[in-house]
């Protein structure tokens, strides 16, 4: 099963977008087989894609850390 998921996160100042971005660069590393992950900052917004051709699981559980590191870098920053 190949799976494509686009995230979107919405009003962020460039500032904030850039400092999240490089707080999960040395994260985007060893990805599993079949699983791949890329981030872009473009205007006011955070954008992840990730694309699958494995493991459901793995995906889901790979965009929950994603989320997760996403949620707790806004909140140090705020």
């Amino acid at each position: 099963m190949e799976t494509s998921i686009k995230i979107k996160i919405n009003n962020l100042t460039k500032k904030k977008a850039k400092t999240i971005l490089a707080a999960l660069e040395p994260d985007n590393v060893d990805f599993p087989k079949g699983l791949s992950f890329e981030m872009e900052n473009l205007d006011n917004a955070l954008v992840f894609n990730f694309h699958s051709t494995g493991n459901m699981k793995t995906l889901t559980a790979t965009i929950d850390e994603v989320l997760a590191h996403v949620s707790i870098a806004l909140k140090v920053i705020e």
